[in-house]
């Protein structure tokens, strides 16, 4: 055993004595392997033809395709299921329960901490204890007021039953956007930013009748606080919008128990507007980084670039994920779930949305990227955009702010749904959506970025 010992004594002196002294050798030892996100694919960097590889079906002027680089990154196998967004809304419901409870003085549910910092902190602000269970049952008056804002009372033949305009997720983010002005550099020599210098945020408040209220201000830039913007997000999927967008149709049954059924739990989410898939990508983060030691890239959405690119698959003039240009394989099945043929949606085994990965995948493992649902991007909808962007990581970025014209405020959507026609399937068609519009046909999937080579 002894001997064993002095040999790797020995090999850790000769290793030692060859790291040189005085040279420029790094602070960081070792290397870094980012580990597979769970449920998520890796897309390899590459270069694509992007860009529509057909003639229109709406007779419509084709952008020309142009050669795109993207790096790479990871992405959702699947689109987000109502069982994934479910876990988002009990996460809020259950938060801002708690919160209730300790403004009521109810210290169980106050984090304690060893340095009191937490201990000092206000009520409406201090940091959450997540252990104890919420008496959503039982407990006396005073537990019961607390938490009756999630509640709709009972009145006439309608139950007491959980509110889902409370649900509320405020959340605050960088608008690097301002940050990147010219006009707003900072300079290291004053150490200020430019006099004059000023940004332009979204800021949210709820005011004494427990109305939301977004509004956009322009503000001097004097440090990097003036760049924040609040925002606060009912997250709550609008399910009224499979009576509201297909009226003269029985869609009650789904508008009912879509979203609340165990029957849907694997089935996409929808209803989502843009802004609460933004909300949902920030919550997701802020659970990854805080139940690992080393912090991972945002959740976001995908880039038009990087969903066209990940849905192609590697194939690169093929009108489909699937790589080939039609719509059935070699047997005459239907490879997606679309809208076959006129008033007969059934006919590749669905009627609206079916469950997720009830396709085959394309090359690079991903599911549902034609048909199904219609999936949001980040990027801003316009129409000669392939001909704008830079063809490394092409993205056409605009922040709508609370007060922008809506014509601003438009998203691109991809992949088309089970409501539409094949040529909407195509990995090179694209169409848009209001960013405060939820549909019953569009849901989304979420991207991260990659660290390293």
């Amino acid at each position: 055993m002894k001997k064993y010992l002095f040999l790797i004594v020995l090999i850790s002196a000769i290793f030692a004595c060859n790291k040189p002294k005085g040279e420029l050798v790094g602070v960081t030892k070792g290397g870094f392997k980012e580990a597979n996100p769970y449920g998520m694919v890796f897309i390899k960097r590459g270069a694509f033809m992007m860009g529509v590889n057909d003639q229109s079906a709406l007779n419509s002027i084709n952008e020309k395709s142009f050669n795109k680089t993207v790096d790479a990154f990871w992405m959702d196998a699947t689109e987000i299921t109502n069982s994934e967004y479910h876990m988002f809304v009990a996460w809020v419901r259950d938060s801002l329960a708690r919160r209730a409870l300790v403004m009521n003085g109810m210290d169980e549910f106050r984090l304690n901490d060893r340095d009191q910092i937490n201990a000092d902190m206000p009520p409406e602000t201090c940091l959450l204890n997540r252990k104890p269970k919420i008496p959503w049952k039982g407990g006396d008056d005073a537990v019961k007021e607390a938490l009756s804002f999630l509640y709709f009372p009972a009145a006439g033949i309608l139950k007491k039953t959980f509110n889902p305009n409370a649900l509320r997720y405020k959340y605050e983010q960088i608008n690097y956007d301002q940050a990147s002005m010219r006009k707003n550099k900072f300079n290291p020599n004053t150490g200020a930013f430019a006099p004059g210098a000023k940004v332009r945020v979204d800021t949210a408040y709820v005011d004494e009748n427990g109305v939301i209220h977004n509004v956009t201000i322009t503000r001097p830039l004097r440090s990097r606080a003036d760049l924040i913007t609040q925002r606060i997000v009912n997250i709550y999927p609008d399910t009224l919008t499979w009576t509201r967008d297909f009226q003269f149709a029985y869609n009650d049954p789904r508008m009912k128990m879509y979203f609340s059924h165990k029957g849907f739990t694997n089935y996409p989410v929808v209803g989502v507007t843009w802004e609460q898939a933004q909300a949902f990508c920030h919550w997701r983060t802020q659970l990854f980084n805080n139940n690992h030691t080393i912090e991972g890239q945002d959740y976001r959405l995908p880039t038009e670039a990087e969903w066209e690119y990940a849905a192609r698959g590697g194939h690169q003039g093929a009108l489909y994920p699937w790589g080939g240009n039609y719509v059935r394989d070699s047997k005459g099945c239907f490879m997606a779930n679309f809208k076959p043929m006129r008033g007969s949606y059934t006919l590749d085994e669905g009627a609206t949305t079916m469950k997720v990965a009830s396709f085959a995948p394309n090359n690079y493992g991903l599911y549902d990227m034609a048909g199904n649902v219609s999936e949001w991007t980040s990027d801003a909808w316009n129409v000669s955009s392939n001909t704008l962007v830079n063809d490394m990581n092409s993205s056409f970025q605009y922040v709508a702010r609370n007060d922008d014209n809506d014509m601003l405020k438009r998203k691109v959507v991809k992949g088309g749904s089970w409501k539409d026609i094949s040529f909407f399937l195509q990995c090179g068609t694209k169409t848009y959506e209001y960013q405060d519009e939820a549909r019953p046909y569009i849901g989304f999937r979420c991207v991260r970025s990659y660290n390293g080579e």
